[in-house]
């Protein structure tokens, strides 16, 4: 907004609050020194806080107040910064002017306002943030539709966010029977529909024994926390940002640029380092960050090997194979890639038929293999078989602390292998099975699918083909989808979501934030699945997959790529954001390559299993130290061709 001429003085107070963070924020002139350009005036120290002292009023000493009004106000043509006719002039200055005060820089904000003729804001809005901060609900109030907010349900949700803070101070000051007034005055009123069971909440709190137990139930840090100002946070999202500028705005736009880079940056596999960020430069990764260099070539099982898993703690790799084996592998702690030793540790041979599945118990003290419809557990401390299990009448298909089957049941275990829970005679014969990190959901896929009846009356979000008539009035129901994916609530084993898919699926993996699942779709396709909104987000092309049990993984530093095996026996890597084709990786003999898993300790890391009885380690051409284990008896690179999606 633009300062009046005839009260060019007047906004130049115009600032975020009084109770500012520890930092350049706040900032205190001694008495012997001059800071950012403001000199002591008669003798007195100034004392600077974003402007404004404990009355919102100016802080400024005679002497500076004389040097703003000795600036003249600089006339530009126009109304947008540069060429660019997407940035407003005023709005960039005013967000200089809001930065300049966040880093304690208060004359050069002062100058900058009187030099432009911007302020950073109304009086107006300085007023309502000091009411709010020092907890005059009955000032701040009324000035809600004078900052802009007219809507009457975002008024009414705005009345209501301040009196609940009320109440809650009211309660915590032990004075309840004005809490009460507050409760049937101020927020019964203004509670919407909505608010309806979060008012019974509140009025439950009457009944706390004392404030800390009052804090504790309502998640809220008290008056002299930061409550207040979580509650000027809040109120922003009805009051327009033009009016009330949101605080630091200026460092949420650099954060968002650093992320868009990040987005944008193909081959981002580098940790956040601070000292190597710069706002000179764009955000850039080398390709040779990337797992390019094999440096080990496993050769000890017999037979076809089909699975790898790391452990949690990135030191261990497990192999499953068709030599009716598993192996255990250590890997070293050697920071060079090519000297890294690569030990077996150990080989369990007690597999009455050849292996499907690996999973490693949380602490890693546990290793789960599947052979047909048997699981075996193993001490990885020992070798030792401590468990066979036979609850499964058919292939165990997918494995973790829970397991699934072609039997059509899911069974949760616990630690000791005891059975927690089985879910029988489910819509599908499970392929593939993983639980989201965040253990909220447990993702499926399988064949055969075969509706429950229940399914009809469930609240359930299925895309199965509805009822039609062959157009001679008669119904007809198409015939049942044979593949599926289904999003199961776990702590409940109620289905969320129930999606046919044409081909046949065969592998499921969750990303570390638990919003992603991968499926490895025949033919030839990767599915990237998103959990919160029920969505497919993409597709991967580009491997081949037509016949055998392929599986894929995400991987890097955020997960930012996703990587298959193929039957062409090649590795293929994509960026997952984008879709674009990075990477195929040549190397592996004959056959298809079967499984990949990336290291969850060494973001620079990955294995990758084939028919041709070896597992490769992929590892960055410059790699760091390593946060983990491995070495190896041979460097070589893999054969690679870019490609595009």
């Amino acid at each position: 907004m633009r300062i009046p001429e005839s009260d060019n003085h007047s906004n130049l107070s115009s600032s975020y609050d009084s109770v500012s963070d520890a930092g350049p924020s706040c900032v205190v002139l001694d008495k012997t020194s001059h800071s950012n350009g403001i000199n002591k005036e008669n003798g007195h120290s100034a004392s600077v806080s974003n402007g404004t002292n404990s009355n919102g009023s100016p802080t400024m000493g005679n002497g500076l107040t004389k040097h703003i009004s000795s600036i003249p106000r600089v006339s530009l043509p126009g109304t947008t910064l540069y060429d660019d006719p997407y940035l407003d002039r005023e709005e960039f200055v005013r967000l200089v002017i809001q930065s300049l005060r966040d880093v304690g820089y208060i004359e050069s904000a002062a100058t900058l306002e009187a030099e432009s003729g911007y302020s950073l804001e109304a009086p107006v809005v300085s007023e309502f943030r000091q009411h709010i901060l020092r907890g005059a609900w009955t000032n701040a109030e009324p000035l809600l539709v004078e900052l802009g907010v007219t809507d009457a349900d975002a008024l009414l949700d705005a009345r209501f966010l301040i009196g609940k803070q009320k109440y809650l101070e009211l309660l915590e000051a032990r004075k309840t029977t004005a809490a009460l007034q507050v409760l049937r005055n101020d927020l019964a009123p203004y509670s919407t529909t909505s608010e309806q069971g979060e008012l019974h909440v509140l009025s439950s709190l009457m009944m706390c024994s004392d404030p800390q137990d009052l804090r504790r139930r309502a998640s809220w840090d008290g008056a002299s926390g930061i409550s207040r100002r979580q509650l000027l946070d809040d109120l922003q999202h009805y009051i327009p940002s033009s009016t009330m500028i949101p605080q630091r705005r200026f460092s949420t736009l650099l954060a968002q640029s650093r992320e868009y880079q990040r987005y944008r940056c193909l081959y981002h596999n580098s940790p956040v380092d601070p000292s190597s960020s710069s706002l000179f430069s764009d955000h850039t990764c080398d390709k040779e960050s990337f797992p390019r260099i094999t440096t080990t070539i496993l050769e000890v099982h017999s037979d076809e090997v089909w699975n790898v898993a790391w452990s949690h703690d990135g030191t261990r790799l497990a192999s499953a194979s068709k030599d009716k084996t598993a192996i255990i592998w250590r890997i070293g702690l050697e920071a060079e890639p090519s000297s890294r030793d690569c030990i077996v540790e150990f080989i369990l041979r007690d597999h009455p038929y050849a292996l499907g599945c690996l999973a490693w118990s949380l602490d890693d003290s546990i290793l789960s293999t599947s052979a047909d419809h048997l699981i075996l557990l193993w001490n990885t401390k020992t070798g030792a078989l401590m468990k066979t299990l036979e609850n499964h009448a058919e292939t165990v298909s997918a494995l973790g602390f829970m397991s699934g089957s072609l039997d059509r049941k899911i069974i949760l275990w616990d630690m000791e292998g005891e059975l927690r829970e089985s879910w029988n005679d489910i819509a599908i014969r499970v392929t593939d099975a993983a639980v989201t990190p965040d253990m909220r959901r447990l993702v499926a896929v399988g064949m055969g699918y075969n509706p429950p009846p229940a399914l009809a009356r469930a609240n359930v979000r299925d895309a199965s083909p509805p009822i039609v008539s062959n157009g001679n009035g008669n119904a007809v129901v198409p015939r049942s989808p044979e593949n599926r994916m289904i999003i199961y609530d776990l702590k409940t084993g109620q289905v969320e979501l129930s999606v046919h898919m044409e081909g046949e699926l065969t592998s499921v993996k969750i990303s570390e934030d638990s919003r992603y699942a991968l499926i490895n779709h025949a033919p030839d396709e990767i599915h990237l699945w998103d959990l919160e909104e029920f969505r497919l987000a993409r597709k991967f092309t580009g491997q081949r997959q037509g016949h055998h049990v392929i599986r894929s993984c995400f991987g890097g530093i955020d997960g930012n790529f996703v990587i298959s095996g193929s039957e062409d026996r090649n590795v293929y890597v994509w960026h997952r954001d984008t879709g674009t084709l990075l990477e195929v990786l040549e190397g592996h003999g004959l056959g298809s390559v079967n499984s990949v898993a990336w290291n969850p300790r060494n973001k620079r890391m990955f294995a990758s299993c084939s028919d041709d009885n070896t597992i490769r380690f992929g590892i960055s051409g410059s790699e760091p130290e390593m946060i983990g284990k491995g070495k190896g008896k041979v460097r070589q690179p893999w054969a690679y061709h870019d490609g595009e999606f």
